[in-house]
């Protein structure tokens, strides 16, 4: 994402350091100390003169003016240093005199320059300030030179001011964690159908039966196939696999209007695909496909016998009954604080009103976007379809992201009042949990989030903000939900 419009390379150079050197000072969204938003112009000790306006609630400039005396104090350290290390026939190293030096080196000299002036100008110019920093977002300067003053202006984003109250003791509803028998008996069965087999019958199929089909759809009479962005299996297929009863078939609907169909039959069936359909092209029409059966297969589960057990490494039904019950409890404790979570999430932004940093949101937008393409291409969606929707990807996005800046912002408040922090321990277990789901060994994942200090920044907020959220869980009034079976 563009940062700094119409900047320098240099400048956009200068502008990353700043974001690095601003979060090592300790200035950031999430500790830095608040300050007025109205327009300020102050006077420093040393004749460092600056003047804050607002462009927005949370977009400032920020004017620093160097008195003459500064910059020419900058490029006499510079000189210095450039004598020391400066290579001239004639003179031995540092000997050689200022004039020389300079015009030998004057443009790495006025480089260098530059960019002390700017770093300087902001360092003390933010500190005067006391801006409360997310991103800086663009540097103007004018002419640097040791004969003469520097004047520059920094735009940036800062934290916006807001309150958040009343955040211990939310009142909140817990899902239950009890487990019935029947749910049980379900884990057992999913068991089973793991381990299935499946025969072919001469009958008509039904629920739980898999059907092999071919099929060639049509719309208004026109074959879909003719349509070359569509893929065959919303088409043309010589064969293809459906369990009857099953939701998660490609084309919606058609596993239901197998049901009764036996081996040899023919059958005109009519589908509706959608509004929202994943393939636009479908979205809302009406098809008609010429199916015929291949083979009906039906679902043979497993006895639970001995071989059973063994199987499942367990010595009888008892066993298994205990092990199912163990693996259902931590599926539903686990389904309990996300929902928690969910729920806390949403009364937190909702308690509080306040404008978000545009900054944060274009990064989150982008981060956001970036997900959901890779998550549609891997679920089979093409490119030129993800091309063709983009802007309504990029407007889900950006409301997607404007939610968690927003939550963001307000768990950083909550961990700052709280003086709730990061420690060594909980490093460690993100790193082992990250790995471990990554499938890397800790220490080549540690070796990676060392390369990158924007990820290892991100990594650092998502542990915050998820101790800050589970503090707040421990601090909520939770009720229980009613179980199902109740």
């Amino acid at each position: 994402m563009k940062r700094v419009e119409g900047a320098a390379d240099g400048e956009r150079l200068f502008t990353t350091l700043l974001r690095v050197w601003a979060l090592t000072e300790g200035i950031s969204v999430i500790y830095c100390p608040r300050f007025s938003q109205k327009a300020t112009t102050l006077e420093q000790s040393r004749s460092v003169k600056i003047d804050l306006q607002d462009v927005t609630d949370t977009r400032k400039t920020l004017a620093v003016t160097l008195e003459a005396n500064e910059v020419e104090a900058e490029e006499k350290s510079l000189l210095a240093q450039f004598s020391g290390m400066a290579k001239i026939p004639g003179f031995r190293p540092g000997k050689a005199p200022a004039n020389i030096v300079r015009k030998k080196y004057a443009k790495e000299i006025a480089g260098e320059l530059k960019q002390r002036v700017m770093a300087k100008a902001y360092q003390d110019g933010s500190k005067e300030a006391k801006v409360n920093l997310v991103n800086v977002i663009d540097v103007a300067e004018g002419e640097i030179s040791a004969s003469q003053g520097a004047n520059l202006t920094f735009t940036i984003d800062v934290r916006p001011e807001f309150v958040v109250e009343n955040y211990k003791g939310v009142e909140l509803e817990g899902l239950s964690e009890e487990i019935g028998d029947k749910e049980i008996e379900e884990g057992i069965d999913n068991l089973r159908r793991e381990r299935a087999e499946f025969s072919p019958v001469e009958r008509e199929a039904k629920q739980s039966d898999y059907v092999k089909f071919s099929h060639e759809g049509k719309i208004d009479g026109k074959p879909i196939s003719e349509t070359e962005s569509i893929k065959p299996i919303y088409a043309k297929m010589p064969q293809t696999w459906e369990e009857i009863g099953s939701d998660q078939g490609l084309i919606p609907g058609m596993s239901e209007k197998l049901e009764g169909l036996k081996t040899g039959d023919k059958s005109e069936i009519e589908i509706e695909f959608p509004a929202d359909f994943t393939v636009e092209e479908l979205q809302g029409k009406k098809a008609v496909y010429s199916v015929e059966i291949l083979e009906v297969r039906e679902r043979k589960l497993p006895e639970m016998d001995e071989a059973f057990f063994e199987a499942q490494k367990v010595k009888d039904l008892d066993e298994l009954k205990e092990r199912v019950t163990g693996w259902l409890k931590g599926q539903k404790q686990q389904a309990r604080q996300v929902d928690l979570r969910r729920q806390l999430s949403e009364k937190l932004s909702g308690s509080v009103e306040f404008s978000l940093p545009q900054s944060l949101v274009d990064a989150e937008t982008e981060n956001t976007m970036r997900q959901v393409v890779m998550d549609n291409m891997q679920r089979g969606i093409a490119q030129e379809e993800l091309e063709a929707n983009k802007d309504d990807i990029h407007a889900q996005s950006r409301q997607t992201a404007e939610s968690r800046v927003k939550l963001q912002l307000i768990l950083s408040q909550v961990a700052e009042k709280e003086k709730i922090e990061v420690k060594d321990e909980d490093m460690s277990q993100f790193i082992f949990n990250q790995a471990y789901q990554s499938g890397q060994a800790p220490d080549q994942f540690v070796k990676e989030l060392k390369k990158d200090q924007n990820r290892l920044r991100t990594a650092q907020q998502t542990v915050l903000f998820d101790k800050t959220l589970e503090f707040l869980i421990n601090e909520a009034k939770v009720s229980e939900a009613m179980s199902k079976e109740d």
